[in-house]
């Protein structure tokens, strides 16, 4: 045996040993492989680096879209509402296409055919969605595309063509289940993303059986279903909601995994059901995918991985899809859509801290557990690295001793891991107890402040364990975009005998207060600026009782520093918790 894969070795030795690109190598071993022809080359270099053909694409953008302005000025209502719509969108479709595939094309007229494909589009979309059901106008623009993206030959429009085409798949999707249900919800839409996501397994097994028979065709897939997952990733991503911190800074908090959106209707439940069971499969999908192509996860510190990721796919619905994405990609060495994939999964596990289908401390639970014990299979796992590294024999052979050499280095690395552990422990310490120190000199020096609640729709006053605030605040609100970067507004009101601000005005300049005044630092959140919080968090099966606020208590420091530290009544007396 060891004969036999000498050749190979001293092939490979010498093949490293050549000059030139990995490209150039990699043809030079197919090439004495028998893979491809003793005469076979590399592609030639078109000569159009990246900056001048997006140049280019800017400056046919620049020269089209005054054209088109001008066309539709003269066409009026004849391009809008009658049959010329169909007529200039076809036309313009035909034409992008015809100058696509046109061979030895100046590459100002390639860029100029992209606004007019998306041109010829947009009018057959618009025409076909107001003429007809909309059901009928997904599918026939999702043939459109799919035919768009087959006559083109430029793989990164095809890879935009594809992310079109796996959103109106979807859209054609969930249409069906509303036109013979009439109704719509959150289960539709996720059931039509994971159709959508099926769909893109299906492409892959079209692709590999096209491999060697019709490479063409597997060839014009690739960057289809590339776009495709990367579109389904975004949409799943955005059920889900906004993830963990992001929602402080651009506003917005749950998805729509909310017990208002699947809890009414007969059978509700058994569809939430369903979208759970669904998730936990295709984790143990992606897990079976994973250890299927990688034999060294077949392990039992795999198995509790997998384990963990299913429970974390029970509590968030659309994880196991991306998971599942995430176990193709990477198994597949498609490393581009893999990290798509992962970051998509990172936004859902992110977006967990905002679902209110699961109260607060359950949320809790369920991550510190997991949490737990992904660092025990970690701890674990260092030290079987480096138990593996001190047993390893003398009289190894050299690739055995190259892979010790290799697991005595993991091996040698939990000293350094126990003092960073400890080391982000005490960080971690550090900032929360220095949050605690300021919290509790707020309390005892802050000056008692209340402040009147505004009314608030009932519809969204009380959402599972928190409850919706919106205080009352000068008459001139602001947005972010009213003022400059970094910079934060203050409210400046007085108090009452009774210490129940009466607001003044916004000041953004931080001007000299007069006698009485305070200053209250306002913070963003949803687009507009409130005072500290818009929501105050209770036990669950408390709702009642906070139903009575119509007050905010808060501590306020002489700069501007406040903290809500409870609710009042309309007589100014505390709400226990």
């Amino acid at each position: 045996m060891s004969q036999t894969a000498m050749p190979h070795t001293d092939n490979t030795q010498a093949n490293n040993d050549l000059p030139g690109s990995p490209l150039e190598k990699m043809l030079h071993s197919a090439r004495a492989l028998g893979l491809l022809p003793a005469n076979a080359q590399p592609p030639a270099d078109p000569g159009r680096p990246w900056p001048v053909v997006l140049l280019t694409l800017l400056g046919a953008w620049l020269a089209a879209l005054p054209v088109l302005a001008i066309f539709a000025l003269f066409a009026g209502r004849w391009l809008l509402d009658g049959a010329g719509t169909y007529v200039v969108g076809t036309l313009a479709l035909a034409g992008a296409v015809a100058l696509l595939r046109a061979k030895g094309l100046a590459l100002f007229l390639e860029q100029i055919a992209i606004p007019a494909l998306f041109t010829g589009g947009w009018l057959l979309g618009f025409a076909l969605v107001r003429d007809g059901p909309h059901l009928l106008a997904a599918a026939t623009l999702l043939l459109i595309t799919l035919a768009v993206a087959a006559a083109v030959p430029q793989h990164w429009l095809r890879t935009l063509l594809g992310g079109a085409a796996a959103g109106l798949w979807a859209w054609t999707v969930g249409g069906s289940w509303h036109h013979l249900h009439r109704s719509i919800d959150v289960t539709i839409l996720w059931g039509a993303l994971h159709v959508a996501l099926l769909t893109w397994v299906g492409l892959l097994a079209l692709q590999h059986q096209a491999l060697g028979q019709h490479n063409r065709l597997a060839v014009a897939l690739e960057p289809l279903a590339c776009g495709w997952v990367v579109a389904v990733l975004c949409g799943l991503a955005q059920l889900s909601g906004m993830t963990f911190m992001l929602a402080g800074v651009l506003g917005g908090s749950g998805g729509l995994w909310e017990p208002a959106n699947h809890t009414t209707g007969s059978g509700a439940s058994s569809l939430v059901s369903v979208n759970q069971v669904g998730s936990v499969a295709l984790v143990l999908a992606a897990g079976w995918v994973a250890q299927r192509a990688w034999p060294a996860l077949r392990q039992p510190q795999a198995a509790v991985l997998l384990l963990v990721l299913a429970v974390l796919g029970f509590f968030m619905p659309t994880l196991g899809a991306a998971l599942l994405a995430l176990a193709i990609t990477g198994t597949t060495q498609r490393w581009r859509q893999a990290a798509v994939a992962a970051l998509a999964a990172a936004w859902m596990v992110g977006s967990f801290y905002y679902q209110l289908a699961w109260p607060l401390a359950t949320k809790a639970m369920v991550l510190a557990g997991c949490g737990a014990v992904l660092g025990l299979l970690a701890w674990t796992a260092l030290h079987a690295a480096q138990h593996t590294a001190t047993a390893q024999p003398a009289h190894s052979t050299a690739p055995a001793a190259l892979a010790a050499g290799a697991i005595g280095a993991i091996g040698a690395t939990p000293r350094i891991a126990t003092w960073a552990l400890v080391l982000g422990l005490a960080c971690t310490l550090l900032v929360a107890n220095v949050g605690i120190a300021q919290k509790e000199h707020t309390i005892a020096q802050g000056r008692k402040v209340f402040v009147p609640l505004a009314p608030v729709d009932p519809r969204s006053l009380m959402q599972g364990d928190y409850m919706r605030l919106n205080f009352q605040l000068p008459a001139e609100r602001l947005t972010y975009e009213e003022l400059a970067w970094g910079q934060r507004p203050h409210a400046v009101g007085t108090l009452d005998e009774r210490g129940v601000v009466q607001w003044l005005r916004i000041d953004l300049a931080e001007a000299p207060l007069q006698a009485g005044e305070m200053r209250f630092a306002l913070t963003p959140r949803d687009g507009q600026w409130t005072l500290v919080t818009d929501a105050w968090y209770f036990r669950e099966g408390d709702a009642t009782r906070w139903e009575a606020a119509k007050f905010g208590e808060f501590r306020v420091e002489p700069d501007g520093k406040a903290l809500l530290v409870g609710l009042a009544d309309a007589q100014l007396r505390g709400i226990a918790p």
